[in-house]
């Protein structure tokens, strides 16, 4: 079988990869600013804390300055180098692309700077706003057929988890150890199970890739596990919309109700942290949650999320694994290593060698807070990648058909039973290696 070398999934790994070793490069030699722009917190005027008030940039002066214009053109350049030029590999029309990636790009910035605002910014992520922007356009004047040849969903968000895989350190085990572990890879892959049980077994819903992708959404980190097993179990874009808007909504209510609940019940820092970590989709979500316990629980969150987002790879696999072999199996089928070699998304090998390389090649070789400097400029391309995405996902879903989709509000049960399910069970796990009834409490530096 001869492999498609210019396919989408390769293009991703290639462009990912190119970011990452451009900002490493910068990074290390100090030759160079390749940072992306990042828009300041800014505010509308609210009365804010002292503290608060300190973080705020108003808007108008960022807006006016130098920088952020240079910054604004390099984010611009750099996205439009690598993606026009994957498409022109391709064999796409570069005119055509290039004149529709500048009115994308331009409600990517829109979004950004709306996601900045001091209050939005603290409760609503930019995924949120970048849905309902495209939303707004999709569902009343309509997308025009000349942005179109720039609607590449899973194009922005393959090579934006291709950024991402730098970020995810196998040496976070090492911080938490058999705790972490307990908690992140022994109940996620339940969870998960219970949920494709009780979607297509309880509510015998049909369509599977969304039972799949909700569960993902669900027991790992929200939007960027959905991403990837959305595109493992080939979902479609309306459906990967729904999981993630869903995902999204409840994500805010337990980052504001979940600390509360935890300090009711007088549970211990380091176990109320690890319980978020567990339950909170997201991971910027988790670190505030997590901040309103202290800061013993928010260290015990981000370490319990950023264990857990090691799973993002395997899991994505093994969807891939699965549905190519059992779900979309046509009867008497025979399907071989080849078959699912070419299911298999590609970009997940992206992540995994980032992921590799970050962990056993970077770190050892320089340090910790080298390899943090290099998240911290990779962070912000991930983000435009997946802004320019979720962004896409609104430009392409109708309101309608979201509604078709709920079938009857069965997406919805899905989801409540299996985060219930989660709360539970996490909960249960945390309670068992960490209360100090069976195992010696941790000590978190």
């Amino acid at each position: 079988m001869k492999e498609n070398w210019k396919s989408e999934d390769w293009m991703a790994c290639l462009l990912g990869f190119i970011v990452i070793l451009i900002a490493a490069v910068s990074v290390l030699t100090g030759w160079f600013d390749f940072s992306a722009l990042k828009i300041g917190t800014w505010s509308l005027g609210e009365s804010l804390s002292e503290a608060d008030a300190a973080k705020i940039k108003p808007l108008l002066g960022q807006l006016t300055s130098g920088a952020f214009w240079g910054k604004l053109l390099l984010t611009f350049g750099v996205l439009a180098a690598i993606f026009s030029a994957a498409v022109k590999i391709q064999g796409g029309k570069l005119g055509q692309y290039l004149k529709a990636f500048v009115a994308v790009f331009v409600l990517a910035l829109i979004v950004r700077i709306i996601s900045a605002e001091f209050t939005l910014n603290r409760y609503l992520e930019w995924a949120f706003w970048a849905l309902i922007v495209g939303l707004l356009i999709s569902n009343t004047v309509g997308v025009p057929q000349w942005m179109k040849p720039a609607i590449r969903t899973e194009f922005y968000i393959k090579t934006g988890l291709v950024i991402m895989g730098f970020s995810v350190l196998f040496s976070n085990i090492a911080k938490f150890g058999l705790y972490g572990l307990a908690i992140a890879w022994v109940v996620t892959p339940v969870v998960i199970l219970f949920m494709w049980w009780l979607g297509t077994k309880v509510f015998k819903m049909d369509n599977k890739p969304l039972v799949i992708t909700l569960a993902s959404a669900t027991s790992v980190c929200g939007t960027s596990a959905a991403i990837a097993t959305g595109a493992a179990s080939k979902v479609k874009k309306e459906d990967l919309s729904l999981a993630i808007s869903i995902s999204i909504i409840f994500t805010i209510l337990m980052m504001v109700f979940e600390p509360m609940l935890i300090k009711a019940t007088g549970m211990s820092p380091i176990m109320g942290g690890s319980l978020i970590g567990g339950t909170v989709d997201s991971t910027g979500a988790v670190a505030l949650a997590g901040s309103a316990l202290g800061g013993e629980a928010e260290k015990a969150a981000v370490l319990v999320k950023s264990i857990q987002n090691i799973l993002i790879g395997f899991i994505a696999f093994f969807v891939a694994l699965f549905f190519a072999t059992k779900v979309n199996k046509a009867e008497g089928e025979k399907v071989g290593a080849g078959e699912i070699w070419k299911r298999f998304p590609k970009f997940v090998i992206g992540f995994f060698i980032a992921s590799l390389v970050a962990s056993f090649i970077v770190l050892p070789l320089t340090d910790s807070a080298t390899v943090k400097d290099i998240n911290t400029v990779l962070d912000q391309y991930k983000n435009w990648a997946f802004v320019l995405a979720f962004t896409c996902i609104g430009l392409d879903t109708n309101f309608k058909s979201i509604l078709k989709q709920m079938q009857g509000g069965k997406v919805l049960w899905l989801y409540l039973i299996g985060q219930l399910f989660n709360i539970a069970l996490t909960f249960l796990m945390v309670w068992f290696v960490l209360s100090g009834a069976v195992f010696p409490i941790p000590v978190l530096d």
